[in-house]
Order: structure tokens, then C-alpha cells, then sequence
């Protein structure tokens, strides 16, 4: 069965209902749900999602499905194609870790973070931030989950931070984690 595939990327105030009016929409259209992932961003909703749809299909459809939805409940959308290469990219490999860094809120955590590793080819697969604690202390956490290219440990990865915890007075923790315990 040949099909069209999408990147729907979406964005709202957050508010109930936000999943089920993009759910609808996709639904009324004959959509399937490939992938997904949502998240609260301040007082924002995020939402990106791979969608397919029996060829023919038109892009503009979707386009014009979501701007109905923007003018009724203020909901953002964008709607981009996606080729057959960009569907078939290979599983990842080597050995998939939790990175967790917890420190004083500053600039520069998650770009001195994420440079160390893409310097050292760990592929990141999900990152998440926080701000917690009170707004005279505030916390900034942030959780990676990334993979470890062949021939580097998670003992090696710990080690390869431990210059970032004086640098940025943050604590690095690094853990094995099995695709099981997700």
C-alpha cells in the first residue's frame, strides 16, 4: 500500500482538549498515527507526530483541516512532507543510557551538555528540562536518554562529564537503561 507521510508539528496554550481536537482532525481525514510525542512547555502544549494517509493525499488537506482548527481554538500547526528517506533512517545502536544533570539554573547547561556528547557521536533520542525548586532557588534539571556509539561505555560517558560538573557546579549522573524499562 503506497502512502503519503507528514511531520505535524502543533502548538497551543495549553488547555483540555488539545490531543483530541488534533486526534479528531486526523481522524476525520482518514489519518494514521505513526509516532508521537507531547509535552507541556510553560504554559504551551507541544505536540509532533508522523502521520500517514492512503496515496493519493493532498498535503494542503491537512493544511486546511488545522487552520480551521487555529481560527476556532487558537491551535498552531505545520504540516511538512516527508520522503521515503526520511522514513527509513536505521535503528540506533550501542548501549542506551540516562543522563541526568541537576544544578543551579544558568546558560549554557544544556549547550555545554549536548556539545560534549555530539563531540564524542551520542546520539541523543529524548531531552527534557525543568525548572524546579523556588524562584530564589531554582533547579534546573534536564534528562537525556542517548545512545552510546560503539566501543564507549557508560563508565567512559561519566567520566567524559566530570570536567562539565566543576564548569557548571552541576551534578552528571550516568545509567545503563534497557529499552524494556522505558
Amino acid at each position: 500500500m503506497n502512502k503519503a507521510h507528514f511531520a505535524v508539528t502543533v502548538i497551543s496554550k495549553d488547555r483540555p482538549g488539545i490531543v483530541a481536537d488534533t486526534a479528531e482532525v486526523l481522524y476525520r481525514l482518514g489519518c494514521n498515527v505513526e509516532d508521537s510525542s507531547c509535552t507541556m512547555l510553560g504554559g504551551d502544549f507541544a505536540m509532533i507526530l508522523t502521520v500517514s494517509h492512503v496515496k493519493p493525499f493532498a498535503k494542503a488537506r491537512l493544511v486546511e483541516e488545522f487552520r480551521s482548527l487555529h481560527e476556532e481554538k487558537g491551535l498552531v500547526a505545520h504540516v511538512r512532507s516527508l520522503s521515503e528517506e526520511e522514513l527509513n533512517h536505521p535503528d540506533p545502536t550501542g548501549e542506551l543510557c540516562l543522563i541526568s544533570v541537576y544544578g543551579a539554573d544558568r546558560p549554557g547547561i544544556v549547550y555545554r551538555v549536548t556539545r560534549e556528547l555530539a563531540d564524542r557521536q551520542v546520539n541523543i533520542s529524548d531531552l527534557n528540562t525543568r525548572l524546579i525548586g523556588s524562584e530564589e532557588e531554582p533547579v534546573y534539571v534536564m534528562m537525556l536518554e542517548a545512545y552510546l556509539p560503539d566501543g564507549l561505555t557508560v563508565e567512559e560517558a561519566e567520566r567524559l562529564l566530570e570536567g562539565l560538573r566543576d564548569e557548571l557546579d552541576v551534578e552528571i549522573g550516568v545509567r545503563a537503561i534497557n529499552s524494556v524499562s522505558l
